[in-house]
């Protein structure tokens, strides 16, 4: 029996997680393994290591890992429990973080809270970086999901952008503490060269939020937010080749295509 371990699970069940940080901690050994091969001779980043379940793993791989956890109370538990010569642990916000903290990092590996999947998801896209992530499997559905179907959204479109992505395989929800009420699923991204600019991430949202729409409506029910008169919008789908077309059956290049084509007309 690996005692440390099982210690680990008791210490794990012994404290009270937060709600509004979104904890759930790692229990599954095994899940933590197999996360941490893709961490071999890499240096390797955390987000919110929790008990180190996950970390030990990685420091056992790696050529460095930095743990980042916000929780004070599980920082100085995991400050005292894990000593690891190629292990830094930081007690902060990760998208606090000063860029030079994460100099010389080239992939992310970690169990990140669901509320912070966009968000990590969007820092991922900005700063080029590999990640292997364990997310909400709704959340991971939504960024495979191809065009013409229920599930293609936003997210979709920015994923299919900015990144390659393999699920590799779906979690239990016993393999957390406290359990989640809904399973999980691994994936590994790796980003593409493509970068989208503010400007064309903001009309690709705004078209995304009329999906169901041809796209020349789904043009003109963004007036407001474009701050632009509908008069210039009609204007602008007539010269459009798809205005027919409705937004949900565009694919990822067709609406970064539009995007730019708008953006053309506008400014």
């Amino acid at each position: 029996m690996d005692t440390e371990y099982e210690e680990y699970k008791v210490l794990i069940k012994s404290i009270r997680s937060s709600k509004r940080l979104g904890q759930n901690f790692l229990l599954d050994k095994k899940l933590a393994k197999e996360e941490a091969n893709f961490a071999i001779d890499r240096n390797v980043i955390e987000i919110g290591p929790g008990f180190g379940i996950l970390t030990r793993e990685l420091c056992k791989k790696a050529k460095r890992v930095l743990a980042v956890e916000k929780d004070h109370r599980i920082f100085e538990i995991l400050s005292s429990n894990l000593k690891c010569r190629n292990l830094r642990l930081i007690n902060n916000d990760f998208f606090d973080l000063d860029k030079k903290e994460l100099e010389g990092f080239d992939i992310m590996i970690s169990n990140i809270p669901y509320n912070l999947s966009s968000k990590t998801i969007m820092w991922l896209a900005e700063n080029k970086m590999n990640a292997v992530l364990c997310l909400q499997k709704e959340f991971v559905d939504h960024m495979l999901a191809k065009e013409g179907t229920h599930s293609y959204s936003r997210l979709s479109v920015v994923s299919s952008l900015n990144f390659k992505i393999t699920k590799i395989f779906d979690v239990n929800k016993d393999s957390f503490y406290p359990k989640p009420k809904v399973m999980s699923s691994v994936v590994y991204i790796k980003p593409l060269e493509l970068k989208l600019n503010k400007s064309e991430l903001n009309i690709i949202s705004l078209l995304m939020m009329h999906k169901k729409k041809r796209l020349k409506n789904a043009l003109l029910d963004s007036a407001h937010a474009l701050a632009l008169p509908k008069e210039k919008l009609k204007d602008i789908s007539s010269k459009l080749p798809n205005s027919e077309e409705r937004v949900f059956k565009m694919s990822p290049v067709e609406l970064l295509e539009v995007s730019r084509e708008i953006l053309k007309q506008i400014t």
